[in-house]
């Protein structure tokens, strides 16, 4: 099969699928080694990006979507007669950093770092699909797991957690909450054009 053929069916399923795809699932399904399909999928990925069509190519740590580009995002949410979702709430933004700098990480962590009841403000981020569920700890309770998604990265615009602004390095805690201010204060806001798919729901304070 030619480069152009394994090209044309990563488009494919990618497409197909309609959410991130591993590149262990492309590698299987092209029967190639992962570093071919790598580079595979990273040269689609580029001239999907450069074509300047309604599509765009993300690569989500080492996941592949298709999604609107930002230029057509006024045309799809008028056709599709979307409701833009209320920007997250301050209590959203201080747990979603928790999570994120932390993960995986329990819900009584995030109410010891915030000192006040979470559970509301995480089911509004996992209805966003902005935080996931990663198991269960090993204690009593079998207290449950919370950790970002792909999701979480393509609304901040970022294509790992590598790229998240480092935390400021005159605390010994790195959570405490003069900690927390000034992080959520070097995060970036999310992109105008950025809608969270899935959910209408608010995160709730």
């Amino acid at each position: 099969m030619e480069i152009k053929q394994y090209q044309a069916a990563v488009e494919a399923i990618v497409f197909a699928s309609g959410e991130p795809v591993p590149l262990s699932r492309l590698a299987l399904a092209l029967e190639l080694d992962e570093a071919t399909t790598a580079r595979i999928a990273d040269d689609w990925m580029q001239d999907i990006n450069t074509r300047g069509g309604g599509l765009t190519a993300l690569k989500l740590d080492d996941r592949y979507q298709l999604c609107s580009s930002k230029a057509c995002a006024a045309y799809v949410r008028k056709a599709m007669d979307i409701r833009r979702n209320t920007p997250l709430s301050q209590a959203a933004m201080e747990v979603l950093a928790i999570i994120a700098y932390n993960q995986p990480v329990s819900r009584p962590f995030v109410e010891q770092v915030r000192g006040v009841d979470c559970s509301a403000v995480m089911q509004g981020l996992q209805q966003k699909g902005l935080i996931e569920e990663r198991g269960r700890m090993d204690l009593p309770g079998r207290p449950l797991l919370y950790g970002t998604t792909s999701n979480f990265l393509r609304c901040f615009g970022i294509s790992s957690l590598e790229q998240l602004p480092p935390l400021p390095q005159k605390q010994e805690s790195a959570m405490d909450e003069t900690t927390m201010d000034e992080m959520l204060q070097q995060e970036q806001p999310l992109p105008e054009d950025a809608e969270l798919f899935g959910s209408e729901e608010e995160a709730e304070e």
